[in-house]
């Protein structure tokens, strides 16, 4: 079995003298939960690996992919500006329910994150929150799209996507169902089983300007999960249109 040590080692897809970027597995929670504890936070996994490293932001504890980590109090600074600006280039992918044909779709309606357990479009209190979404490919009763946030409000593409009555696989909160293989699987013999036990969203691309002014780009490959379950719908819900 590997050490915490080893498998945060394993998940660094990018590093320098001032960040790594890691691939965050699902269920692994970005800091320490409240009340609860479900994993070791990938916060305290970067520290045993850098004592002064600090997340620059975070990911859902269900959302899988890239999270840039910085390895020390200028580079946050630097990066803390970046995020502040609004020059992070974010890309996340979803698989959702149903054929939706999104082309550069603007999603631009404000966010209420005042209620955590669940965040709402609130057009009175809410913050400015904008995404971009994009159809990568179809399935006879799914799609995968591409989400690129503008801002980073708490569950926004989640809220965003709910908004235009769209719902991603498995996120009951915001109005995806729990879809079963058998659903898919035409004939399905054996144990029936969820295609997605947590909702299919994954932090794909994330793109910053180093302090020396280099753009870096890096792609989080999906995890094995989200890859079983594309190619479960590659196979078993092939769209010929």
């Amino acid at each position: 079995m590997k050490s915490n040590a080893a498998t945060f080692k394993s998940w660094i897809l990018y590093q320098d003298d001032n960040y790594l970027v890691v691939n965050k597995p699902p269920y692994v929670p970005s800091l320490h939960e409240r009340g609860k504890f479900t994993s070791v936070p990938l916060i305290e996994l970067a520290r045993e690996f850098n004592p002064d490293a600090t997340l620059c932001h975070r990911l859902d504890r269900e959302t899988s992919g890239a999270v840039i980590i910085a390895l020390n109090a200028e580079a946050y600074r630097h990066m803390s500006i970046q995020f502040e600006d609004r020059q992070v280039e974010k890309i996340y992918h979803a698989v959702v329910e149903g054929q939706v044909r999104f082309e550069d779709h603007l999603v631009d309606l404000p966010i209420n994150s005042d209620h955590p357990g669940r965040v709402r479009i609130d057009k009175k209190a809410g913050k400015p929150s904008a995404t971009f979404f994009k159809t990568i490919a179809l399935f006879r009763h799914f799609s995968l799209l591409e989400c690129q946030p503008v801002t980073g409000r708490l569950h926004q593409i989640r809220v965003h996507l709910e908004s235009q009555n769209t719902h991603i696989i498995s996120d009951e909160l915001y109005g995806g169902k729990i879809h079963l293989l058998s659903e898919i699987k035409r004939k399905h013999k054996g144990e029936d089983s969820p295609v997605m036990k947590r909702f299919a969203l994954h932090a794909a691309f994330i793109a910053f300007r180093k302090p020396d002014g280099e753009v870096v780009g890096i792609e989080a490959p999906y995890p094995k999960d989200f890859e079983v379950l594309l190619k479960i719908l590659n196979k078993y819900d092939r769209f010929e249109g």
